[in-house]
């Protein structure tokens, strides 16, 4: 048998790469417009920027398969808090993200108190939050089966919610869809996203709204079984040939739906659940073939310092921004250095795409320095 830390190694490497690509296209110099690939789909449709939130949530499901399994030594007391504790945390710290710095200035230069009442609710940690704790429960306490046809009735009853419910029907436009009215009636406009834009625009609609968290559950579960199968058949060319076939299994079920429920990252559609979740399992075939199977493992370091520390690391890449504009806030540091350094070298998209990479290797040597230090921050 292979010692334990090789088996986390095919995992460690998948959120690695999940992390540092997120943190790119999050982070585009300003003054110029990013490559298209870089971005998110205005609406229907998919890019490749689009699979990197989905990819997460399938490797917190990946890593559940390997620490759920300590439940079972546990009492149900104990089960429940860890789950509970875990969730809450997760969510209290994307919800203080959003309110941070908890100060603002005001049209004069005064430091004002930001008010909670503008504070989003929910968001990327918080959807994390809530499909890690209703797939913990799952897992833990339904049969496998059981699982899996809630994980069907949440997609297929998703897709009905929409339907029946938008002013929209088949349209899903983003101010007419079941979602925005249920997001619009419990948290309030003051507490949505206000980044997207609608006829030149902002307005209050949220990608990480409370119905559209229902079916991101479901990339958890696939990513759980996913970790659960490789560890029971083995790393060899049988397990992959299984995950590339249920790959493309489930990216031809959401094409053939796509044409009646459009992939949309925004309204997480169950559709964008499946072909995200096909991807997700072809990458991790491919990487168990070049990782276990070719054993190279020499590239594989970088993106594993990165996995190490995933949550840490994205809050550090989400806030070290927004510090040094608060300290400095005539400067709008990202816009300055892009337009006066990068634009300078390579104008247009390569200098957005090359002021990201730079970015992102100051979040990884953070990783480093952490890492070297025997530092692994969980929650």
């Amino acid at each position: 048998m292979k010692p334990l830390t090789e088996r986390f190694l095919s995992l460690d490497v998948f959120r690695g790469m999940t992390l540092c690509f997120m943190i790119i296209v999050n982070t585009p110099g300003r003054g110029a417009i990013p490559f298209a690939m870089l971005e998110h789909a205005a609406w229907h449709g998919f890019t490749p920027t689009d699979l990197v939130f989905p990819s997460f949530l399938f490797a917190v499901g990946n890593a559940m398969s390997f620490s759920m399994k300590r439940f079972s030594q546990m009492d149900n007391s104990q089960v429940l808090l860890k789950i509970f504790k875990r969730t809450f945390l997760i969510f209290i710290i994307g919800y203080l993200m959003y309110w941070f710095p908890f100060f603002k200035y005001d049209k004069q230069g005064h430091i004002i108190f930001a008010v909670i009442e503008n504070t989003r609710i929910m968001g990327v940690l918080q959807r994390i939050a809530v499909c890690f704790g209703v797939a913990s429960l799952m897992i833990h306490y339904l049969s496998g089966k059981t699982v899996i046809w809630m994980s069907v009735f949440f997609l297929i009853g998703y897709w009905i919610c929409l339907l029946l419910f938008g002013d929209s029907g088949a349209e899903l436009t983003m101010t007419g869809n079941a979602g925005y009215y249920l997001d619009k009636l419990l948290l309030g406009e003051s507490h949505l996203y206000h980044g997207d834009t609608l006829h030149g625009k902002h307005i209050a609609f949220d990608p990480e709204g409370i119905l559209s968290t229902i079916p991101a559950i479901v990339n958890v579960i696939i990513g759980y079984f996913a970790g659960k199968f490789i560890q029971e058949k083995g790393k060899g060319y049988e397990s992959i040939a299984k995950l590339f076939l249920a790959g493309s299994l489930l990216v031809l079920i959401a094409i053939c739906w796509n044409s009646v429920f459009p992939v949309n990252k925004k309204l997480w559609t169950s559709s964008f659940v499946l072909i995200t979740c096909g991807l997700d399992l072809m990458i991790i075939g491919t990487l168990l073939y070049i990782i276990e199977v070719r054993q190279s493992i020499s590239w594989t370091k970088f993106f594993v310092i990165f996995g190490k520390n995933p949550l840490f690391i994205y809050i550090v890449a989400d806030l070290l921004l927004i510090i040094i504009d608060t300290l400095f806030p005539h400067l709008h540091f990202n816009k300055w250095i892009n337009v006066n350094f990068f634009q300078v070298i390579a104008p247009g998209p390569v200098g957005s795409l090359l002021f990201a990479i730079c970015f992102m290797l100051v979040c990884w040597m953070v990783a480093y320095i952490l890492d070297k230090r025997k530092i692994y921050i969980r929650v």
